[in-house]
């Protein structure tokens, strides 16, 4: 059972969290009969924390407007969270340019935190494993990203100088719908106004970003997210390839997801099941090929080569390769 002062603090929480809150609701939360409540409240402005007591018959109590409440205060699972998050954005490469902030963060919350506590977050890091390796890429300036952001949110134009992957800079003017993280990266999807089409760029590339006067209007359509990852899938590539694949969306998408390849599906007949397997064609850019006949084979579906020629052949060597290995079990093992 809690002690009162723990439940003190609970109440305390439970104001900080915004709103009116009844005795009822806070008697329950609390486990604690109304009276209780009332004397917990007087704890609490005993403590010079200036609860307010409101009339009426939705009355309660709730923190003065303008109130600075006390240094944070975070739960057992709180900050098991909040490091956590702290941890896998690190791992994701998902933080802002300055390296540090995130070890800074983890260790200052970490100081704090009783001894039971940052053992048990010890036992989980320790249990925690990553199919993947750290991120190492290059993340946005921390002024930038909330430049951008404010700029999304308020709908304001807003002035970015950009360094493509070819390393030429321009400065554009954008109309930002929103920013993306995905695979590890930052990204900033909407409309170029000198050009007047969608676009997607990375924010680790922008150097500069100023908001500008004016506002516009987002468009109707997909979200953000599915703009930048309908982007990837039909941006400029050294090579277009067309295929067509026999089996369910699912199956298909398994595999060849939003991000990389485009899937169109059918308009399906009266009473014809959509999840049935089917001819679907499927189209994709791509800079390299050599990564396609193994995500093909790991379909295990019929599918037929459109374009380009070069991916057949390389389908056909790795059925090659496949066929010798499979025909040589008595083949030694090379020595480690």
């Amino acid at each position: 059972m809690a002690r009162p002062t723990g439940r003190v603090l609970t109440l305390l929480e439970l104001l900080q969290s915004g709103g009116t809150r009844t005795v009822a609701e806070l008697a329950d939360r609390l486990g604690v009969e109304g009276r209780t409540v009332r004397r917990y409240v007087d704890h609490l402005i005993d403590l010079d924390v200036p609860v307010e007591s409101v009339r009426g018959r939705y009355g309660g109590y709730r923190l003065a407007p303008g109130y600075r409440l006390p240094p944070l205060m975070l739960s057992d699972d709180e900050a098991l969270a909040v490091l956590l998050g702290l941890v896998a954005g690190r791992r994701a490469g998902l933080t802002t340019t300055e390296a540090t902030a995130n070890e800074t963060a983890s260790a200052k919350i970490r100081r704090v935190l009783p001894k039971h506590i940052a053992r048990r977050l010890d036992t989980l890091l320790e249990a925690l494993a990553f199919t993947d390796q750290p991120g190492e890429f290059d993340t946005p300036d921390t002024g930038i990203l909330l430049t951008i952001a404010d700029a999304v949110r308020h709908h304001r134009p807003v002035s970015i100088r950009y360094t493509d992957r070819d390393g030429q800079r321009s400065e554009r003017t954008l109309h930002a719908y929103g920013i993306v993280a995905h695979a590890g990266r930052w990204y900033v999807t909407g409309r170029d106004a000198r050009i007047g089409e969608d676009r997607t760029f990375r924010l680790d590339r922008i150097t500069d970003a100023r908001t500008l006067p004016g506002s516009f209007e987002t468009p109707v359509g997909p979200g953000a997210a599915q703009r930048v990852l309908s982007g990837f899938a039909t941006a400029e590539y050294r090579h277009e390839v067309t295929l067509r694949i026999h089996g369910t969306v699912e199956q298909i998408r398994a595999r060849l997801p939003v991000s990389v390849a485009n899937l169109e599906e059918y308009e399906s007949a009266s009473g014809e099941d959509r999840a049935a397997e089917r001819w679907l064609r499927v189209e994709l850019r791509a800079e390299r090929l050599d990564w396609l006949p193994p995500v093909l084979a790991s379909l295990d579906r019929p599918f037929v080569i459109e374009r380009p020629a070069e991916l057949r052949d390389l389908v056909i060597a790795l059925a090659d390769r496949l066929t010798s290995c499979a025909a040589e079990p008595d083949r030694e093992e090379p020595m480690s």
